[in-house]
């Protein structure tokens, strides 16, 4: 008799979370594969059987990313029940109590309009999976719909490629993918195999071995049945991808912890209770104190407020898309204009992506030789190989396809990439054997990659293992940053002038890579040989140079940074040297400056985390594993303008701290090199516990945890969307930085003051309390100009609420308090610095003439019918008419004048200055 078993579980925002009993709790369930290790993937090689695929596809559910279209009638039903609405709703009845008919009608009115659109745009938005066929493994080869597939299925990958219906770990082959949509990248990356190791599985430490939802798989090869294709084992479905990490950002975007919102809440509240108290005050019975309560609150909280702010953010996304930058996560703009330091890339953000190769240097136990400028005119050798062989350049249509630096690299060596023909057996054959990779070939040799390492910016390197015609003479090639490769080379075999020399051309700015090689062991089996085996007691070779040119838009925005007093900062993989040249070049760092260099090493077994001071001219090549940072000597750069003391003495210092990056190097330094991309991240997060807004700007690549951590992260990519962070700019320079800094403003400049964040700052509450005794003692002036009048006739002391009405005292201050609205809506429009006048609004100047027009004939000239229609007296004194208009007037010449010295107070502006500015700006 079978024994069933009972699965509990439950679904939010797309993910679904199961109970297990050893945990006692529901968790999700990609818990369940969290302790896979890269033995336990190739032990999915053979495939599930069908009972274990039908029990896993109970238990982790189809692979959807599924957003369904609700009915019309849903979403109305859902829509009406959203707070706002339920707000409003409750606001319209209580009008309608008060006989605030027309005010309610209006309301109404907008309130369906709005509810209207709402569900167009939402019914519009439905986001579409792709269901595909692909073949798996099980006790046989056969063909799955792509959303049957669960973790542990193993997909037979075809050599054209496909869009990936879920994250896969690859087994077996190589594989060229476009992952725009993850990184922003739009260089095609190179998967090789996942090392077979007792080491736990993760998608993000194993992302070069890794394939993921949503990014086209372009080519496959070296891994299929009869040599063509790919393996895979499958590691997440559904919303646990890399796709449904992006689509859940898109629709569950994380709360910003925003000041402005919490200071909202405390604002409205104080107003409901000076409200509420007033009421009390002026009490006449329990029923009408009942209406005049919930009234007012209705006035405090105004049901337009939510929708305006929304609309403000609406709109600065639509001109930032406009502009080229997409969002994925609107709530972030808010925070955009509070960013005080912002963080850039070098290489593709600051500089040109593509590289021109300078000249190479070979180098050896006897020194360096003279530099070669032209690598093909090289000898025959090793050097040469090595820079034909070492990438993971691959061809697509006959087209190399590759990062742009090993391009220029393989072009300018003279040899040409063949594609394997047919299956590859023949080449198979031609070099022993062997499984063939690339072929790459000379005039008078040829070499074949038959294992590639792929460069890993963490380990800062990589590595090929070739043969050559015949499968003799097995040669591993190495490649990456000089201190990496000369730290595996033996001693003996690197010059002595190594750092003079790297010293010399990294100071003028150019991208220096070195090269090392050793031949394998002929008993060496190159098919299982690990990488570690490969990257040790290597032989160095030379250096290359390549010249790495700033782009032209770099230097007009850190200039502009700069000028708005907002901290810029370089976070770079690259040579210290190299990253301090490009600063100097964007202006990052002054001509005129003194720079310091500071040499951080981590905390080991061995010692304690160091931080060693060197002057610019004094500086040489750090130990491998060291962080390099440079400083400008100066006050300390921090978001709240306090000053610190200035950096005097150059010294070597043992730091018992327990993070290398104290907090003075935090608030001095400039540009931070040889940076892994977990270190990028962690500089973020570091900066921002100082109490900084911080921004990222990077490639999307290598910046992908750093462009996440930040609070106004951009990727600059060709995508309109990535998961890689919340902004994403079409245009592939900084230029977009100043465009997210000031999306709600519309100034052209940067200032530097910052917006107040904050509501309850003295100058908001100070404004606002003078603005409001202005407005009483305005109406009160009406009031008193109207009771000081021959024709004046008191109010019926016998009468109470409307049946005093038309009376002259309420014609008085209504008509003032209408004129009082249009001052305020003037007045509060902050201009400069932040925003252009108002006049540039064309829209908004033309409401405020209309208005003013249609008050200004309310006061003088209103007509028996307006009269009888608005309740008010009809006063034929126009010499008192025109002496309420000199009122108003008066008002707002006060009002301004309040407002503007505020402004001037906040941002320490002079008074002809912020005149001067705001009509002519």
């Amino acid at each position: 008799m079978l024994q069933k078993t009972l699965l509990r579980y439950y679904m939010f925002e797309g993910l679904r979370y199961v109970w297990l009993d050893r945990k006692g709790a529901f968790c999700r369930v990609s818990v369940l594969n969290e302790d896979w290790t890269c033995k336990d993937l190739y032990g999915f090689q053979d495939g599930l059987s069908h009972l274990e695929q039908s029990s896993r596809r109970c238990i982790y559910g189809p692979n959807l990313i599924d957003v369904p279209v609700k009915p019309y009638f849903k979403l109305l039903f859902e829509e009406v029940l959203n707070p706002f609405y339920v707000f409003q709703f409750f606001s319209i009845t209580l009008w309608m109590i008060d006989e605030y008919y027309f005010y309610a009608v209006c309301i109404l009115f907008l309130s369906i309009l709005s509810i209207s659109i709402s569900l167009y745009e939402t019914r519009k938005v439905s986001l579409s999976w792709d269901v595909i066929i692909l073949c798996v493994c099980s006790s046989v080869e056969e063909c799955v719909s792509s959303v049957e597939l669960v973790p542990g299925d193993c997909l037979i990958i075809p050599q054209e490629g496909l869009l990936l219906p879920c994250d896969a770990a690859l087994l077996a082959g190589e594989c060229l993918v476009n992952e725009s949509m993850l990184t922003g990248e739009s260089v095609p990356v190179l998967k090789t195999p996942l090392p077979a190791g007792e080491g736990k599985y993760s998608s993000e430490t194993e992302r070069r071995h890794t394939l993921f939802c949503g990014t086209t798989l372009i080519q496959a090869k070296g891994g299929g049945p009869g040599g063509g294709g790919a393996v895979a084992v499958v590691t997440s479905t559904g919303f646990f991808t890399a796709k449904g990490n992006l689509v859940s950002s898109i629709l569950y975007p994380q709360p910003i912890n925003f000041r402005f919102y919490q200071d909202s809440i405390k604002f409205l509240l104080i107003l409901g209770l000076v409200a509420f108290i007033g009421s009390i005050y002026n009490f006449v019975t329990w029923g009408f104190l009942v209406i005049r309560c919930l009234d007012i609150v209705t006035i405090a909280v105004p049901p337009a407020l939510p929708a305006a702010i929304t609309t403000g953010t609406i709109y600065a996304q639509r001109r930032l898309k406009s502009q080229g930058v997409f969002c994925i996560s609107p709530p972030r703009i808010n925070v955009s204009g509070k960013v005080s330091i912002f963080c850039f890339d070098k290489t593709g953000t600051l500089t040109e992506e593509g590289l021109d190769v300078w000249g190479v240097m070979e180098g050896g136990a006897a020194g360096f030789s003279e530099l070669v400028q032209e690598p093909r005119s090289l000898a025959p050798g090793p050097m040469l190989s090595g820079l034909a062989c070492c990438h993971t350049v691959t061809l697509l249509r006959g087209q190399p396809i590759g990062d742009p630096l090993e391009l220029k690299m393989v072009d300018s060596t003279g040899w040409t990439h063949q594609e394997p023909e047919g299956d590859g057996r023949e080449l198979d054959a031609e070099f022993g054997g062997y499984k063939v990779l690339a072929v790459m070939r000379s005039p008078t040799q040829g070499n074949v990659s038959v294992r590639r390492f792929p460069f890993s910016s963490a380990l800062q390197r990589m590595s090929v293992v070739t043969v050559m015609p015949g499968g003799h003479a097995a040669l591993a090639f190495l490649k990456g940053s000089p201190e990496m490769v000369a730290s595996l080379c033996r001693a003996e075999t690197v010059p002595t002038q190594f750092s003079s020399k790297l010293h010399s051309f990294s100071s003028e700015g150019l991208r220096v890579l070195a090269l090392a090689y050793k031949p394998l062991d002929k008993n060496t089996d190159v098919r299982t040989i690990t990488r570690d085996e490969v990257e040790k007691d290597m032989q160095f070779l030379g250096l290359l140079m390549m010249k790495n040119l700033v782009k032209p838009e770099s230097d007009n925005v850190i200039h502009m940074l700069r000028l708005a007093q907002l901290r810029s900062v370089m976070i770079t993989g690259d040579n210290i040297l190299t990253a301090v040249n490009v600063a100097k070049s964007c202006g990052m760092v002054g001509s005129d400056e003194k720079v310091i260099f500071v040499s951080a090493t981590p905390h080991t077994a061995q010692s304690v985390p160091t931080l060693r001071f060197t002057l610019e001219d004094r500086v040489t090549t750090t130990a491998q594993g060291s962080i390099e940072i440079c400083t400008r000597v100066g006050p300390a750069h921090t978001p709240k303008r306090c000053s610190a003391p200035q950096a005097e003495l150059l010294f070597y210092i043992q730091v018992h701290v327990p993070d290398v990056l104290s907090f003075q190097v935090l608030m001095r330094a400039t540009v931070f090199a040889r940076m892994t991309p977990d270190q990028k991240t962690q500089l973020v997060k570091e900066l921002q516990k100082l109490n900084y807004r911080v921004g990222m700007c990077g490639d999307g690549a290598n910046d992908c945890g750093a462009l996440r951590a930040a609070d106004v992260g951009v990727s600059l990519s060709e995508a309109e969307a990535s998961v890689a962070s919340p902004f994403t700019s079409r245009t592939e320079n900084i230029s977009c930085v100043p465009l997210l800094i000031r999306p709600l403003l519309k100034t052209d400049q940067l200032q530097s003051c910052r917006p107040p964040a904050s509501l309850l700052a003295l100058p908001v509450l100070g404004s606002l309390f003078i603005h409001t005794c202005m407005i009483v003692l305005g109406q009160l002036a009406a009031l008193f100009i109207t009771t000081s009048q021959d024709w004046y006739i008191p109010l019926n002391s016998t009468v109470f609420g409307i049946a005093n009405l038309p009376n002259m005292e309420n014609t008085s201050v209504f008509d003032l308090s209408g004129f009082q609205y249009i001052i305020m809506a003037v007045v509060v429009t902050k201009g400069y610095p932040h925003k252009k006048p108002l006049y540039y609004n064309v829209v908004f100047l033309g409401l405020l003439v209309t208005l003013f027009s249609v008050m200004t004939w309310l006061v003088l000239y209103p007509g028996p019918i307006v009269c009888r229609i608005l309740q008010l007296f009809d006063i034929s004194d126009m010499n008192y008419k025109m002496l309420l208009v000199a009122v108003a007037a008066l008002n707002f010449l006060i009002c301004f004048v309040v407002e503007v010295s505020a402004v001037m107070t906040l941002n320490n502006i002079p008074f002809f200055k912020y005149i001067k500015m705001y009509i002519l700006k």
